[in-house]
């Protein structure tokens, strides 16, 4: 009787053992299932498939509930995808520059705009502004929500007058800032120019009005003085002085018309290559002694534009012929005069035309005034080319620019 309890007790004995084994293999084999199964939902690989046709009842289960739980999450992460995608897509749509960093300066997050803004192609950490401009570094590093701020940056692209506002939120207990950046030089230049025409059309209405009968009756005085004996000359010479300073007013405030009467762009497809060899023609016709070498470069050769053609020749032929007189200007210079013309497109596909020339540097105090209506250094300018032309380039949907460095003066014609 003892020995068949024995045998008993080593046989349960026994098949618990295997049962043990057997169950810990089961679970090593089902555990190297899911591993697989996350790895390959790690990769995105949506092939992963167990076989639900086992002759053991609980792996056929154990498979299809594995099947199941792929499917819902490479779903799950299929929605997440496409939903950065679509946050992605709406935060590239605005016009507004967003940045987001957390407290040790990280970015999280920057849109397109951000980028173009920044004139930078990455941005990882707010460090990567210091070969930028080091007061941008220190801003972003620094600024706190609620902050508006604005800064001028000077980048390789542009010049731009940036408004910064700080806002923050916190997601899983880190503490993140969004900075929403914009370029308030447009609506600055647009306001300024918006005074400028609304003061020049009260003047030039005023002057007008007091001119014309004053040049009027001058006319009439002198024909009747013309009939009169000699002793009459020196009333003849004071009536011509005053109708010769009536004209020459006239012609004065005529010439200040043209910059509130820029007909409105009527925009068309035409090649820049094309465009530009007629506007360095024209300019060597107009200054056939000017020692000056062209240099041009569109790439690619058949860029094509989309503006009034008519209405940006008369910017380029205005920067060129500043171009060309700052060139002659410089009497003690000997090297060659050179003006470079490029014509391109930038990461933005904005269309971008550059002029340059080696001649003298526009001094700072100056450069700050030149787009203002009616500023000038020259003797008998007066002051409205340049102002026209950002005028023009205003209403064309586009912007001009000065740049200066490396012993050339540019002006940057830029094509959204």
């Amino acid at each position: 009787m003892d020995f068949e309890l024995v045998t008993i007790a080593i046989v349960l004995t026994l098949l618990m053992t295997l049962a043990t084994i057997w169950q810990y293999r089961l679970y090593r084999q089902h555990i190297r299932k899911v591993m697989f199964l996350l790895d390959a939902i790690e990769n995105n690989d949506s092939s992963i498939h167990f076989p639900e046709t086992d002759k053991r009842t609980d792996t056929r289960m154990v498979n299809h509930a594995l099947n199941r739980i792929a499917r819902m999450l490479y779903n799950v992460k299929q929605e997440t995808a496409q939903q950065e995608k679509y946050y992605e897509l709406i935060l590239n749509s605005v016009n507004t520059g967003i940045v987001v960093l957390n407290d040790k300066g990280t970015v999280y997050r920057h849109n397109d705009k951000a980028l173009h803004l920044l004139g930078m192609t990455v941005l990882t950490h707010v460090n990567q502004l210091q070969r930028i401009d080091p007061r941008l570094s220190t801003l972003f590093a620094k600024c706190r929500a609620g902050d508006e701020l604005q800064v001028p940056l000077y980048n390789e692209r542009n010049n731009v007058n940036l408004s910064v506002r700080v806002s923050d939120i916190s997601i899983r207990h880190e503490h993140l800032r969004i900075l929403a950046l914009n370029d308030i030089n447009k609506e600055l230049d647009k306001k300024e120019i918006d005074s400028w025409i609304r003061l020049t059309r009260v003047l030039t209405h005023e002057i007008m009005n007091a001119v014309t009968p004053i040049t009027s009756l001058s006319d009439t005085l002198l024909e009747r003085a013309k009939e009169q004996s000699a002793s009459q000359e020196e009333m003849m010479q004071g009536l011509q002085t005053i109708s010769t300073t009536g004209k020459g007013l006239m012609t004065f405030v005529e010439s200040y018309r043209k910059f509130t009467r820029i007909p409105t762009p009527e925009p068309s497809l035409f090649y820049v290559k094309g465009f530009i060899e007629r506007m360095t023609e024209l300019a060597r016709h107009q200054y056939p002694d000017a020692r000056i070498t062209f240099h041009t470069s569109i790439e690619p050769q058949d860029l094509i534009l989309h503006a009034d053609e008519n209405l940006i020749a008369q910017v380029v032929t205005n920067l060129l012929k500043n171009a060309i007189q700052a060139i002659e200007s410089d009497e003690q210079s000997r090297t060659q005069g050179i003006i470079g013309i490029t014509a391109r497109c930038n990461e933005a596909e904005s269309v971008l035309i550059e002029i340059s020339n080696n001649g003298p540097a526009i001094p700072a105090d100056v450069a700050e005034h030149i787009f203002v209506p009616f500023f000038s250094t020259k003797n008998g300018g007066s002051g409205i080319g340049l102002s026209i032309s950002r005028q023009i380039m205003r209403l064309s949907g586009g912007s001009i620019s000065l740049l200066q460095g490396k012993g050339e003066t540019t002006f940057v014609l830029k094509f959204d």
